[in-house]
């Protein structure tokens, strides 16, 4: 049987979030304990909590959420590569020598899938626009990171964003790699089919493929 590896943070009141951003939290509206037919709870978050997708609407002037998006883009083959660098913009020459030819899905595993779900650090890498447009150039069509952004904690104009718009290339956030070998697979990744909103939290695993 192919392994399956949840790539996933676990969505809990306790998740470090983007500091702004509304936490996970779960209100009981029904309850057993309370003789209820069901247990009932209301969610409130905000859609980038998590491992999740960012719709072209969440930097873009466009009316483009994530019902509008087609769903092959986050189902298909990936390759996870490991990243040793610790801080600023990764380049293409931080990558090595890999082969992305009929591969249209990179997922970039670095240091920051260490962290525990309760952990923030505004330290993490991201991809650098020479990155994103030499990805293109080798036909990906969705770019994943464990880190909690595209762009640096400190970015006011988000380059790394709008350059992944320019060239139509969706993106994953805050993948969770820790333990995940470097290679082929087969990735499944789906946003919630969500009308009028920023971006959905995704369920992402990753299955070996033969």
């Amino acid at each position: 049987m192919p392994r399956i590896y949840d790539v996933s943070r676990t969505i809990s009141p306790t998740l470090a979030v983007w500091p702004g951003d509304e936490p996970f939290s779960a209100e009981r509206q029904l309850d057993l304990a309370r003789g209820d037919r069901v247990n009932l709870t209301r969610l409130s978050f905000s859609p980038h909590v998590g491992t999740h997708m960012d719709a072209p609407w969440h930097t873009e002037p466009v009316e483009r959420h994530p019902a509008d998006l087609p769903v092959d883009i986050y189902l298909g083959p990936a390759r996870v590569v490991s990243v040793p660098r610790r801080a600023g913009a990764i380049t293409p020459a931080d990558l090595g020598e890999i082969a992305l030819a009929g591969v249209p899905r990179l997922l970039i595993h670095t240091w920051y899938s260490d962290q525990t779900d309760e952990q923030w650090s505004p330290d993490f890498v991201y991809p650098s626009v020479e990155l994103i447009d030499w990805l293109a150039e080798q036909g990906v069509i969705l770019l994943g990171l464990d880190s909690p952004s595209v762009d640096a904690f400190t970015s006011a104009d988000l380059p790394g964003h709008h350059r992944l718009a320019h060239h139509g290339i969706a993106n994953l956030e805050n993948l969770c790699l820790k333990g995940v070998p470097d290679g082929l697979y087969e990735l499944i990744a789906l946003p919630l089919k969500l009308a009028g909103v920023c971006g959905s939290p995704v369920r992402a695993v990753l299955r070996e493929l033969a």
